[in-house]
């Protein structure tokens, strides 16, 4: 499975949640966001394989804020084709994934929806930032976004989620922005809206 670490987790629902952590984090972080989100799930955890003092990340930074973009793109290509071949191995559709990504976990997930590596049909970015300054032309029709952010976030900054917001609708995804009374940290307010959202959007 290329040498990715993870957790996969059997639901009793059609739906599969590709979890994403943020940096520092690991395959264990999400699981509980993500049965709060949505209880009856299979949960698909991988692990970041890129260390930054320690600290799993899905690619490697230049500084706070400044991403290697060449390594985006790889490491990309890489969580794209684990998740293909997790799919295989444990059965599940991929048309019914859907990413939840946090900080880091988002930005790896917003670059594979930009390069078009997955289709997914829905997806809930905490505290995502723009990955990529100069993305592909990927169509996002048929896919649903929900971006949360934090109206203090010094990292991901409400203009951020906003760039990364015009990015998707210009690929003709349908987007919808919350942004918190927070900061970096997720609250109880963002997992009820990811909750409600999703139950709202449900795949057709």
């Amino acid at each position: 499975m290329n040498d990715f670490t993870y957790r996969f987790i059997p639901g009793t629902g059609d739906r599969t949640l590709l979890l994403l952590h943020g940096t520092g984090g690991h395959e264990n972080d999400l699981l509980p966001l993500g049965r709060a989100i949505d209880p009856d799930a299979s949960l698909l955890s991988p692990r970041g394989k890129v260390l930054e003092n320690g600290a799993p990340r899905f690619f490697r930074r230049l500084a706070e804020g400044v991403f290697d973009e060449k390594d985006v793109v790889a490491r990309a290509h890489e969580l794209a084709n684990f998740v293909s071949v997790a799919a295989k191995k444990h059965g599940f559709d991929q048309n019914t994934l859907v990413a939840i990504g946090y900080s880091n976990g988002a930005n790896i997930a917003s670059a594979m929806m930009l390069l078009g590596l997955l289709k997914f049909r829905r997806a809930i970015l905490f505290r995502p930032m723009v990955p990529l300054s100069h993305p592909p032309d990927a169509s996002l029709e048929n896919c649903a976004v929900l971006l949360c952010g934090g109206y203090l976030d010094p990292i991901a900054t409400p203009d951020q989620v906003s760039a990364l917001a015009e990015l998707l609708r210009d690929r003709k995804a349908d987007v919808e922005v919350r942004i918190q009374k927070s900061g970096h940290e997720l609250t109880d307010v963002d997992v009820e809206a990811a909750r409600d959202w999703l139950a709202a959007s449900a795949i057709a």
